[in-house]
């Protein structure tokens, strides 16, 4: 691909580069980090930086025009992003709703579900989660026990869903589930909207090693989902779902530029002493950083790929699977490694006095095994490599 950018999307860099340096919170910390997502206060934080791009005409810009965005091209989507990162820019909160659910609703929604549901989540007015894993069944999306009951004009819904990223914040759930067990298993799956303040739904916190709890477990018992709220067709879930999954694993794929964090990296190393030297200063250590900046450039060129098939209109490779296993391993690699150089540190907590950048490090170790279960565990990525690219057996 060509990899100059047009007067125009220049233009369109610097018109959003401009608008985040006056709109920017004062109080971000400079390292990116903040305080605990999960408290109300946080996230009410957060909430108000979303709402604020929002109001500034800079919130969901892959979307049409008709659905509230800009009906950006796919490069100003990656100047987009590109600009986020470079300014550290806060996360937003409705994240799923305007990545997955959103997308996912224009393509299968009825008019009356876009009408309904759509406007409401770019401004974060409503808050989104998917409900699709379930326990015991681990990446295998197809194995859904949560059952719905067609009632006539409504379902009956029980069963659960694990690792439900968001739903103590949520507003609204999409819900994977059988409406038919006598038919195969990807066959007889429903895809619903579900109101997640209806009686019968219960909502269990998941606390991962670093203390937060993101993941959640939700259950349904005897839970009336109208018949208004079925995307798609009776028994056609799993079409539905793939569409969710296609937009999960692009982002989850190539959003992340993994040079800021080798960046960081290099800054630890220069900090903290080895030999009585900056480890920086260390050949070794050089070495390795060296080798994960490498590892980032490859993965950013492979996302680019992946780019060229999409302004080419060709569709999906096999470029997504491989930015999610690439960049899931060197995350988990780079703080491995910034273990081994903080040495005794590493075993200060996030924010604990004294601790090395406020413990973040210790912080990122622990959160990184997450990136290799979410979205399609890597074990399921190297499948998909293994059997659509180098066109091995199945296992």
């Amino acid at each position: 691909m060509d990899f100059k950018f047009s007067a125009e999307d220049e233009a369109f860099r610097m018109e959003f580069r401009a608008w985040l340096e006056r709109n920017m919170p004062r109080d971000w910390r400079d390292d990116g980090e903040m305080a605990d997502p999960e408290t109300k206060t946080e996230f009410e934080r957060r909430r108000a930086w979303h709402r604020k791009l929002y109001d500034g005409g800079w919130m969901c810009i892959h979307w049409p025009k008709e659905y509230g965005g800009r009906g950006a091209t796919l490069l100003q989507q990656l100047i987009y992003q590109q600009e986020l990162d470079r300014a550290k820019a806060p996360p937003v909160v409705n994240f799923q709703g305007i990545a997955r659910v959103g997308p996912t609703l224009m393509q299968w929604g009825t008019p009356e579900q876009k009408k309904r549901y759509i406007p409401k989540i770019p401004s974060a007015e409503e808050i989104w989660c998917q409900g699709l894993s379930e326990p015991n069944h681990g990446s295998d999306l197809a194995a859904v026990e949560t059952r719905a009951e067609d009632m006539g004009d409504h379902f009956v819904v029980n069963g659960s869903k694990i690792w439900t990223s968001n739903a103590h914040h949520a507003d609204f759930s999409t819900l994977l589930c059988r409406t038919d067990p006598s038919l195969p298993k990807h066959k007889g799956l429903s895809y619903l909207l579900v109101d997640l303040r209806t009686p019968g739904i219960t909502i269990r916190p998941l606390i991962q090693m670093t203390g937060e709890h993101g993941f959640n477990q939700v259950f349904y018992e005897d839970v009336i989902v109208p018949k208004a709220n079925l995307v798609g067709q009776k028994n056609q879930g799993w079409m539905v779902a793939m569409t969710n999954m296609m937009f999960e694993r692009t982002i989850h794929g190539g959003r992340t530029d993994m040079l800021v964090e080798v960046r960081q990296l290099a800054e630890l190393a220069k900090q903290v002493m080895r030999n009585g030297r900056p480890a920086w200063e260390d050949g070794y250590v050089r070495s390795r950083i060296g080798e994960f900046a490498c590892i980032a450039e490859g993965l950013k060129y492979t996302s680019y790929r992946q780019l060229t098939r999409q302004l080419r209109g060709l569709q999906p490779g096999p470029e997504g699977s491989v930015m999610k296993l690439g960049t899931s391993n060197l995350n988990l690699e780079i703080q491995k490694f910034a273990m081994e150089l903080l040495g005794p540190y590493s075993q200060y907590e996030y924010m604990a006095p004294g601790a090395i950048d406020r413990g973040k490090w210790s912080h990122r170790m622990l959160a990184a095994r997450r990136a290799t279960i979410a979205a399609g565990s890597n074990e399921i990525q190297h499948n998909i490599i293994g059997e659509r690219v180098l066109g091995l057996p199945k296992g």
